[in-house]
């Protein structure tokens, strides 16, 4: 069959992507292009300092170029370690040469080198080397005094930030959403900032409303909404996402003042946020905003997430490959341009420890969070790294813990501190990694479908999981994984996108934007998606979706509306396919769907009463949809192949997709001089064949330098190829 793909040029707006958080660490590190290939050394009692430096060689040779951290027993010091690490070649810390010192015209030129000199030529250069490790020293003296400082802690406990220790059974979610006593002073002060006046406030909070009695009523001052606030209504949404967004801000303006500080002592030394938390799990449920970590971050470095299978994977049931390239990707998504890698990713195999967030239940969630993971795993897994626009990572471990607590789990040497063919395959990647830093600096995603990620949907999803209802805190989350699972599943490039990155421009980076169980709508979001249809643009909207502004209050449906404007479309109420079956074709439908009319919308199916399912409206130069079934929520697990293939055909609609292959994953990073390829297996050794839009000059794979022929691809069971195309 011949294949068709999108020939159109279409400008996905890099200059913007990487303005959109450009701070001087981040033109620094543009400049410098570390590729951390790191990994923690554990000591076991016995180690002595030779055994120690064997390692540190044995990691050095397979192609490591750094620690990501150490554990040491008792009598060895930190100092003493690093210094032998620098010895041996290896940076001490986590962010390899980006830690160096910014390198000028004037550093240059105090070196005796000249100002202009090519900056690869400079980081090579044997005086650039030995000023750098002079840097390395300072720091190593300057973390050696600051460890013998007391170490207090600056902030106490917000109320709540214990809910990873919370009793079995006990609501965390309430607890997220309720707000202590002891901080309404600092809320309502935070009310103040955000609203112009008390009377703002009462329509906010839909104080008028018969729902909600009398509450507010007397409200004049902000004494009165002081002394009165704890009585608000628990059932009232708007009030109680205005709790999470105040916690949230409270962690922010820690991290942002903690950034700060850092930058006093050692501008050059980036720090790094995101971390040991599940990208799964609802953190705005939480009053968690992962966004505004990752924009802090622009300012002091790194943003990273920690991928350990058994830890992060219970709310996929502990599936992998797909869901390790969601994970990476939204973390690369929320911090568009900031350095992001996976500086605490899993080494080796495990099978005893693990996350424990979900009950264990026998029919719906396996007891082992074990994985069998070899050399081909790790393929796999930092080629879906690298696809999701990584740069570089650091393993949980070297070597196994000797005892206790995960003995004998994570590494990449064995359980008897031997090397294995994982660290030969690690280390051949990492040294790739290392000659293409460059390109893979350079590179994009390329992606021609956007997923939204909301803070203010998820918060208003958060908001009704009142009491009896958590299982709303996680929809939003499941909705993602599914829509991007049926986009990983047809090949098509995407990212996700959030209502801040709209509202910076960069809507028409795309050519669909799919909004996934998008419950609630903000009005600002419903202008700039207008905006964004007229200009040439697609949104799918499935369900349930358009219910509450940000207000909590109902999305205004009717004829004349901004939504119906917008979707050709009114929605009348939202059905479910549970008393009553629904049914689009041959496809039988569960969970949401609507009732709906369509105005200036065309009906592109229907459902088996005849009714709209499908319709599409023309606005401007592009098209609006809406598709009245639970797709993307509906796909969380795996083999629900028809409607993935519909949602995926939905969030695409006209536009042809890149490139396809056939029996493997396929994900893309665009470089100027080359595109890289990632080809993922999920099954046996397989031959496959990519099609692709792009003419290229050369294709060789990007490990081994050797010539591959784009239609006899074979890819290792249960492994991944990473293909270098020359354009």
């Amino acid at each position: 069959m011949e294949e068709v793909f999108s020939t159109s040029p279409h400008d996905y707006l890099h200059g913007l992507y990487d303005r959109l958080n450009e701070t001087p660490m981040q033109r620094k590190l543009r400049s410098m292009a570390p590729m951390p290939i790191g990994c923690v050394f554990i000591q076991w009692p016995e180690m002595t300092e030779d055994d120690i430096r064997g390692h540190f060689r044995a990691m050095r040779a397979a192609g490591f170029t750094c620690l990501k951290g150490l554990m040491l027993c008792p009598g060895t010091t930190t100092e003493s370690v690093e210094r032998m690490a620098i010895e041996e070649g290896l940076s001490p810390w986590w962010y390899d040469q980006g830690g160096w010192q910014e390198i000028t015209p004037e550093l240059l030129e105090q070196l005796g080198l000249a100002r202009d000199m090519e900056i690869d030529a400079a980081m090579a250069h044997p005086a650039m080397c030995e000023y750098q490790q002079g840097v390395m020293q300072q720091r190593i003296e300057r973390h050696a005094a600051s460890r013998l400082l007391p170490q207090v802690r600056k902030h106490s406990f917000l109320p709540g930030e214990q809910d990873e220790h919370a009793v079995p059974g006990q609501n965390r979610l309430t607890r997220g959403t309720a707000l202590n006593e002891e901080l309404v002073p600092q809320f309502v002060e935070w009310l103040q900032k955000n609203y112009a006046d008390v009377a703002a406030l009462k329509v906010a909070w839909n104080a008028s409303s018969s729902s909600f009695g009398r509450a507010a009523t007397n409200w004049q001052s902000w004494e009165d909404v002081a002394n009165n606030v704890m009585r608000y209504p628990a059932r009232e949404f708007r009030h109680l996402r205005d709790v999470l967004r105040f916690k949230a801000d409270i962690k922010l303006d820690r991290l942002r003042t903690g950034v700060r500080e850092s930058l006093i002592a050692d501008p050059n030394e980036p720090m790094r946020a995101g971390g040991e938390i599940s990208i799964f799990l609802p953190h705005t449920a939480a009053a968690i905003d992962m966004e505004g970590y990752a924009e802090i971050m622009a300012e002091g470095g790194a943003f990273y997430p920690s991928m350990h299978p058994g830890w992060h994977l219970e709310e996929v049931e502990f599936e992998l490959l797909r869901p390790t390239f969601m994970q990476a990707s939204m973390c690369v998504d929320w911090a568009k341009g900031v350095w992001s890698a996976p500086f605490e990713s899993t080494g080796g195999p495990q099978w005893w420890s693990g996350g424990g967030k979900v009950p264990f239940v026998p029919e719906v969630m396996p007891l082992q969070p074990a994985f069998t993971i070899t050399e081909h795993t790790m393929t796999q897994l930092i080629c879906s790294y690298l696809g999701a626009g990584f740069k570089g990572f650091g393993l949980w471990c070297w070597n196994p813990r000797d005892a206790g607590w995960e003995a004998g789990e994570y590494a990449l040497c064995d359980r008897n501190n031997q090397v294995t063919p994982r660290v030969q395959c690690v280390g051949e990647i990492g040294q790739a990694m290392v000659r293409h830093r460059r390109e893979l600096w350079q590179a994009h995603k390329e992606p021609q479908v956007a997923v939204l990620q909301e803070w203010e949907n998820d918060a208003m999803w958060a908001a009704l999981a009142t009491v009896g209802r958590d299982r709303y805190k996680n929809e939003p989350t499941k909705a993602r994984i599914g829509a991007s699972r049926a986009l990983i599943n047809a090949n098509i490039p995407w990212e996700h996108v959030t209502l801040r990155q709209l509202e910076k421009g960069l809507a028409p980076r795309y050519q669909s934007i799919y909004l996934p169980a998008t419950m609630c709508i903000p009005t600002r979001m419903m202008e700039l998606l207008t905006d964004y249809v007229r200009q040439g643009g697609r949104v799918v909207l499935d369900m349930p979706g358009a219910y509450l502004d940000e207000r909590g209050h109902l999305v205004d449906t009717s004829p004349g509306s901004a939504f119906e404007q917008l979707f050709g479309a009114v929605i009348h109420e939202y059905a479910y396919a549970n008393n009553e079956p629904f049914a689009i074709g041959e496809l039988q439908l569960q969970g949401f769907t609507v009732e709906m009319t369509a105005t200036t919308a065309q009906v592109v199916n229907t459902y088996d009463n005849g009714k709209p399912a499908i319709t599409e409206n023309k606005l401007g130069k592009g098209t609006a949809v809406i598709l009245g079934a639970e797709a993307s929520l509906r796909c969380l697990k795996p083999g629900n192949v028809a409607l993935e293939t519909l949602l995926a055909q939905t969030a695409l609609g006209a536009h042809a997709p890149l490139y396809r292959c056939d029996g493997a994953l396929v994900y893309r990073q665009a470089a100027p001089q080359a595109d890289h390829y990632f080809l993922v297996n999920d099954g046996p050794a397989t031959t496959v064949a990519l099609a692709t839009a792009f003419p290229y000059t050369a294709i060789t794979d990007a490990v081994t330098d050797a010539p591959v022929d784009i239609n006899a691809i074979h890819i290792d069971a249960h492994s991944a190829r990473w293909l270098r195309c020359v354009k």
